[in-house]
């Protein structure tokens, strides 16, 4: 089937890693992939250029504003959408929201001509509301609720998550969950020079955004708090706005290594198979490609129970955190991973399982297959009725 993607590219952020493994999976699956997706009119954007195939084409939209959180698209952006879809002719389209206008007109502009629309719907979010991030998304849900009413379908990750769109209005008939899943065969146990490399013999692992929403000073309060034995080291991969003012605070600390943004996924892979423990402290998610990459490297997670992270590491896969008290938890946990190495051992076996059971990317293009499948099946009945 041809399938009309509309993602993003950049900046590096969850959704743009979503679109790039969702879509690579489809293409290996012989599918035919139109990649929509916001940049400069002049390509002004520095992205590396695409090895276009009969498969793949790129469709570019112009934005006034675009970042990891949000995009502000051009007044040009929606007749150059529209267009393409009319020239390229594709079966269903599939809208990985982006929090953008754009998301608005989508339902309009599908029922226009008559095309299929489905949308992954991966806010973050915390169903306890406890605190100001979790209640900003809160309303992020709210706004966006009555527009999802009208996709044919929503992807979402979770029963708490689909309990809160409920609860907003949309229907149980609009909405499929699919989890997040991770390729097991790339991110897989194996051996790792990272510890030597480091200097580490107990590696604990943040990778991720450096932003508010992420907690990662919860995490270094608790680090610093500790004075774990000399050779335990904390690495933090990544980067974003909190990066100058949390390395101000905390980058004297030699047990702490400031890896920044790695692109490069071996690298990446390398250092987990390396890791005893990843920390995932955030106040809201939606369900992390992170946490999920790091159990299916067999390492052992603790995450708060935010979004559906919870649930993934829930009956001994993980240690969940409750998020309003993540440094006095950890001021009680990172030290029994020291002195207990065994826990990490076990936990990330079952961590590994956890993966191979419920989150893998086999499993996740399947279920997307057939949603594909049903919707447009639904959508000939409805164009036929008429």
């Amino acid at each position: 089937m041809h399938i009309a993607w509309l993602g993003k590219k950049s900046p590096a952020c969850g959704n743009v890693t979503y679109s790039r493994e969702i879509t690579n999976a489809l293409l290996d699956r012989g599918h035919r992939v139109s990649f929509m997706h916001f940049a400069p009119e002049n390509d002004a954007d520095n992205e590396e250029p695409e090895e276009h195939t009969p498969e793949t084409q790129d469709v570019t939209l112009p934005f006034l504003y675009k970042s990891t959180i949000y995009t502000v698209p051009s007044l040009r952006a929606n007749k150059i959408l529209v267009d393409s879809l009319r020239s390229l002719k594709p079966d269903l389209i599939h809208a990985s929201l982006a929090i953008s206008p754009l998301d608005f007109r989508l339902p309009e502009i599908c029922a226009e001509l008559d095309l299929p629309l489905v949308a992954t719907f991966h806010q973050p979010f915390d169903l306890k509301r406890r605190n100001l991030a979790s209640s900003t998304q809160q309303l992020t849900y709210q706004i966006y609720a009555p527009s999802l009413a009208d996709y044919n379908q929503v992807i979402i990750f979770s029963n708490i998550q689909k309990e809160l769109l409920n609860k907003l209005g949309v229907p149980n008939t609009r909405i499929a969950i699919i989890p997040n899943g991770v390729d097991s065969d790339r991110y897989s146990p194996g051996a790792s020079n990272i510890k030597d490399e480091l200097k580490a013999e107990v590696l604990f692992l943040y990778q991720g955004r450096l932003a508010a929403e992420k907690n990662v000073e919860a995490l270094l309060k608790a680090w610093r708090k500790c004075r774990l034995p000399e050779g335990c080291k904390l690495a933090i991969v990544g980067t974003g706005p909190l990066l100058a003012g949390l390395k101000t605070f905390y980058g004297n600390d030699p047990s702490i290594i400031w890896m920044g943004y790695i692109a490069d996924e071996q690298r990446r892979i390398e250092i987990l198979r390396g890791t005893d423990v990843f920390i995932l402290p955030s106040l809201v998610e939606g369900l992390s490609l992170s946490l999920l990459e790091a159990m299916s490297c067999g390492v052992a997670c603790i995450a708060t129970d935010v979004g559906a992270d919870g649930e993934v590491i829930e009956n001994g896969a993980g240690i969940v955190l409750d998020s309003h008290r993540v440094t006095s938890q950890l001021c009680t946990l990172l030290p029994l991973f020291v002195d207990h190495p065994e826990m990490a051992k076990i936990i990330g076996i079952k961590a590994r399982q956890r993966v191979l059971d419920r989150y893998t990317l086999v499993k996740n293009i399947d279920r997307l297959e057939t949603l594909y499948e049903q919707t447009m099946s639904q959508q000939w009945v409805r164009v036929s009725a008429f």
